[in-house]
């Protein structure tokens, strides 16, 4: 997802790129909770995944990044592809709300405006 944002430019991209962030908190907060270095972690998984280690993930017992199948990780592609979806639609309607609320805040700067205005002109004509 980092690697396909920058082809989208504008909001898209920074929305590529948020998700692309969101999908590391889970490595990020195994590393965190095992006692190791996040950031190297998770330096070490993103070099795994560009050499096609599809299965590379936080090994929190060696402190290491490895080939989870070899270890007998494994988790349902159902499973995964739920847990996205859900919270991709989560975060969608938080935005949507957001955008409401933003909405109803400039109709309502709007309004003060055309009142304050409503009463410039009442004041001028006195």
């Amino acid at each position: 997802v980092r690697e396909w944002a920058p082809s989208l430019g504008g909001r898209e991209q920074l929305a590529a790129e948020a998700f692309a962030s969101a999908l590391e908190v889970i490595p990020r907060a195994l590393a965190e909770n095992a006692g190791l270095d996040p950031i190297d972690i998770l330096v070490e998984l993103r070099r795994a995944h560009e050499q096609g280690n599809a299965y590379a993930g936080v090994d929190v017992f060696s402190g290491k990044v490895v080939d989870m199948r070899e270890r007998g990780v494994l988790e349902p592609l159902r499973v995964k592809k739920q847990a996205i979806s859900s919270a991709t639609e989560v975060a969608i309607m938080i935005l949507r709300i957001d955008d409401v609320i933003a909405a109803k805040g400039l109709e309502k700067e709007k309004e003060k405006g055309r009142e304050t205005e409503t009463e410039i002109e009442s004041s001028e004509e006195d």
